[in-house]
């Protein structure tokens, strides 16, 4: 049997509502990239310690991620506009009001605002995965549409420090914080007055999600375990990117190489997005998984900068087929009552390993022969677990086979 034809991203992004409801995500998810930096910009550029600044920045992002499942149960329940609306007009506002109250209050009010910015970030990356089945039924088109998504959020971690960081320089990091709110604001806007956001309802709970189908059940479970590897590696990467920049002497080198890397994760989404393939998921997410630790393992080697930037590249090209077919398995594992909360549990589970990545790489900053080697540890963790778990061991799906939205 001949392959499928390819299918055109022009295809995809001329769906009705598709560039829309893309666009406005990466908008809205702008301030995921640009608070943290902003409010460590801030806090140094006002005479705060580096510390403490990093400790907001972490509160931030942990907030963020652990809120996570609770605003897509909530999604599930009341809809994506009664979620999306009240959670971005709060974080923004308390975005603009951490400056203007820093003065005024002591640590601990600074913390506050700063945990309660990360809570109320609105789940927009967990309501477009479940928009996908709903605007495009036709499953390569969801197919493409997902690695796309998949593929650009990258550049959101390219894009946002740049803008942070000159913001703040040109400027002040107030207003640098005030521009981060106002595009976090204006991204979820566009994204909840579209009409599948604003529609878009869970199907009620039915008799097939019951103990196969919970979010609980153990091949669910297990694919969420994996994917703290995945966040581990890329926790880990960040660090041996500043370690390396001390190493040579060479600045750019702390944001050049997530940079590479992201570039790769955009250039491998397109290639994978562009055909179905014939592999059932769990085995695509066990290949995915085993290219995605080979692709570290040249860094064992110490390469020098300019061999640096171009391999790392090659794990960033095999992470969207990793976390895109991790996607299409929680989408057919979960109930169809509660796919938004499924996918915020994904999301957290790469977020929790990614700050221990973070973290466990900081701590060992100063032994520089291990940190190339704790990335290829957490895929390795990642592809241990799928192996041995095997989760989404169903045939490739066609589509939302199990149940059909209109």
């Amino acid at each position: 049997m001949s392959p499928a034809p390819r299918i055109t991203y022009r295809a995809v992004l001329g769906t009705p509502y598709v560039a829309r409801l893309l666009g406005g995500t990466l908008t809205g998810r702008l301030p995921n990239a640009m608070a943290p930096i902003g409010i460590l910009l801030w806090i140094t550029g006002s005479g705060g310690t580096i510390a403490f600044g990093g400790l907001l920045a972490a509160l931030y992002g942990l907030a963020s991620a652990l809120s996570q499942p609770v605003k897509g149960f909530l999604m599930d329940r009341r809809g994506q506009r009664a979620v999306h609306l009240p959670a971005a007009v709060l974080n923004s506002a308390l975005l603009i009001a951490l400056p203007a109250a820093g003065p005024y209050g002591g640590t601990a009010v600074t913390a506050t605002l700063a945990i309660a910015a990360g809570l109320t970030a609105p789940p927009l990356e967990a309501g477009l995965r479940a928009l996908w089945p709903r605007v495009l039924p036709e499953h390569r088109l969801r197919h493409a549409a997902l690695a796309l998504d998949t593929g650009t959020q990258g550049l959101l971690h390219i894009l946002g420090p740049v803008l942070v960081a000159a913001l703040a320089t040109a400027y002040s990091p107030a207003l640098a914080l005030a521009t981060t709110a106002a595009l976090g604001l204006a991204g979820t806007l566009v994204v909840a007055t579209t009409p599948p956001s604003r529609r878009w309802r869970p199907r009620p709970a039915q008799s097939e999600d019951g103990a196969a189908r919970r979010l609980s059940s153990g091949p669910l479970v297990a694919l969420f375990v994996a994917l703290l590897g995945v966040g581990f590696a890329l926790g880990a990467l960040t660090v041996w990117a500043v370690s390396m920049a001390r190493i040579h002497h060479t600045d750019i080198l702390s944001g050049l190489l997530p940079a590479a890397f992201s570039s790769g994760s955009f250039l491998g989404g397109l290639v994978y997005g562009r055909r179905t393939w014939p592999a059932s998921t769990s085995r695509q997410l066990r290949l995915g998984s085993a290219a995605f630790l080979a692709g570290w393992l040249p860094l064992l080697a110490l390469p020098g900068p300019h061999a640096a930037t171009a391999t790392v590249m090659l794990p960033g090209a095999f992470l969207t087929v990793l976390v895109a077919t991790a996607y299409v398995t929680t989408d057919v594992l979960a109930p169809a009552h509660r796919t938004s909360e499924a996918y915020a549990w994904l999301i957290l589970s790469i977020g929790v390993g990614q700050a221990v990545g973070t973290a466990l790489a900081g701590r060992l900053a100063e032994h520089e022969l291990f940190l190339p080697a704790l990335p290829a540890a957490g895929a390795l963790f990642t592809l241990a677990v799928l192996s041995v778990a095997r989760p989404g061991h169903i045939p490739r799906p066609v589509g939302r086979h199990r149940r059909r939205r209109t």
